[in-house]
């Protein structure tokens, strides 16, 4: 069960495609914050949705806006995922311990062993105040996301 509109999101600590690590609590009160969840990179469905966000990237990477993609893939992976499809924003890899934030955000699909397609909006205090939760054949729509960032 996913987590719920009106609570705090978990905090991680986990490294970007280049091996830096991104902590969610360092953007508390500085911006807003788009958690993506995605299954596995290189993938048809994910890699149109990565793509349709880095298609729209101001709305979503700017002063008041941090996007974060987060999947269960090696960062080794992600960096060559990023670099294939012109991704600019930080591929989180929640590899190892395996899924430890897809569970904690309650999107860890045990018989697959990957995150399902949970999206959370969390504000600049750290509380979650949008979220959907999609199956893993059924893409996202980010106009979604960006009317969820426009009621902040």
């Amino acid at each position: 069960m996913a987590i719920e509109v009106g609570t705090k999101a978990p905090d991680f600590e986990l490294k970007n495609q280049h091996g830096e690590l991104v902590k969610l609590s360092d953007f508390r009160g500085e911006k807003n914050v788009v958690v993506l969840f995605y299954p596995f990179a290189f993938t048809g469905v994910c890699t149109g949705e990565l793509c349709a966000l880095r298609d729209e990237l101001p709305k979503f990477v700017n002063d008041d806006v941090q996007l974060v993609a987060v999947s269960n893939d090696s960062l080794f992976s992600l960096r060559v995922f990023a670099e294939q499809e012109g991704l600019g924003y930080p591929l989180l890899s929640d590899f190892w311990p395996h899924g430890e934030v897809s569970r904690a955000y309650g999107v860890f699909d045990e018989e697959k062993g990957c995150a399902i397609r949970g999206t959370f909006v969390i504000d600049k205090e750290g509380v979650v105040r949008w979220t959907i939760v999609n199956g893993l054949p059924d893409a996202r729509d980010l106009n979604d996301y960006v009317k969820a960032l426009a009621a902040l």
